[in-house]
């Protein structure tokens, strides 16, 4: 049967944002609740092996990672809801939270951590190959490919700055773009073009990445000249796909303010939104860094100003 039930605190999404805003709001005895939505874990659990977050010498496994801190969310007392977020209603306070469920909760506080997803091509083999040679993040995966040879795809700032990072590791780059010319800013380019490591492949599509997991992965990317048709395999062993993220924000609809990429806009130096009450915390308010490390650093924060928000709002209720 379809319930109502009220929480102080409800963080829709499950990823390091949420759970690191859950832990800070269990540690505050607040009790939190997290909806954790199609992907707990968010963009981690497609990850593989992550190397730069601190604590772990040897790195760990995405997966693993967002496991441990799932259950540090629930050593401190956080209800984990698996379901799916189908309206919000900031509106009115209490903020109102509909699932597919039929369930309804109720919440004096929220914290929007429901991320951001990357931007893919649509063809079958990204989704095969993925953290087989196939990333959406150069930061996160360019490490493991030292010495050797990789594509990017794109033609914006993403691409650019994905491509010049990789070149602190690889041996070549070849940047494959659609058209003859970059979108990226002027000295994005100059950059690129200054880089001896970069080889742009203009006028091409992606037709196909050839591999297999478990046996090398990537070994290959097949891209089309879109003016001739004629048809190259380039030997790569990783592939980057940056051709944006979108992030996670559709179920709000106008409700919050966004920039205009439609990430939510929060005020300077802290995760308030337009909404009193309502905080926004990792890559769906993060449009450069999308990190684990930034997004667990803003689920603390919006953690700390919820918890400052409903002490007013308890102080309020008690002058009255």
């Amino acid at each position: 049967m379809p319930q109502e039930k009220h929480r102080k605190i409800i963080i829709i999404g499950a990823g390091p944002a949420g759970y690191t805003a859950a832990i800070y709001a269990g540690r505050a005895n607040l009790k939190p609740m997290i909806i954790q939505g199609m992907q707990p874990g968010g963009q981690l659990t497609i990850t593989t092996e992550v190397d730069n977050f601190p604590g772990f010498e040897h790195g760990i496994q995405g997966p693993e990672l967002m496991e441990k801190m799932r259950m540090q969310a629930e050593r401190f007392d956080t209800e984990i809801i698996s379901d799916s977020v189908t309206e919000v209603i900031m509106q009115q306070r209490p903020f109102q939270i509909k699932l597919d469920s039929g369930d309804i909760y109720t919440c004096d506080a929220l914290i929007i951590a429901t991320g951001a997803s990357a931007r893919w091509l649509g063809i079958p083999a990204e989704k095969r190959l993925s953290g087989y040679g196939v990333s959406a993040c150069a930061t996160c995966d360019g490490f493991f490919y030292k010495g050797q040879d990789v594509a990017v795809v794109g033609g914006g700032d993403t691409a650019v700055e994905e491509a010049l990072f990789l070149t602190n590791f690889v041996s070549k780059v070849y940047l494959i773009h659609r058209r003859d010319a970059l979108r990226a800013e002027r000295v994005m380019q100059q950059k690129m073009e200054e880089n001896k490591k970069i080889t742009p492949v203009w006028n091409s599509v992606v037709e196909d990445i050839l591999g297999e997991p478990g046996k090398g992965g990537v070994h290959a990317i097949r891209v089309k000249n879109v003016h001739n048709g004629a048809v190259t395999d380039i030997p790569v062993t990783g592939v980057f796909i940056a051709i944006g993220h979108n992030p996670n924000t559709a179920i709000f609809g106008n409700q919050l303010d966004k920039d205009d990429s439609g990430y939510l806009a929060t005020k300077p130096d802290s995760t308030a939104t337009n909404i009193p009450g309502v905080f926004a915390a990792g890559d769906v308010q993060d449009r450069h860094f999308r990190q684990a490390i930034t997004a667990a650093g803003t689920g603390c924060m919006a953690a700390l100003e919820a918890e400052r928000y409903l002490n007013e709002l308890e102080g309020a209720a008690t002058r009255f």
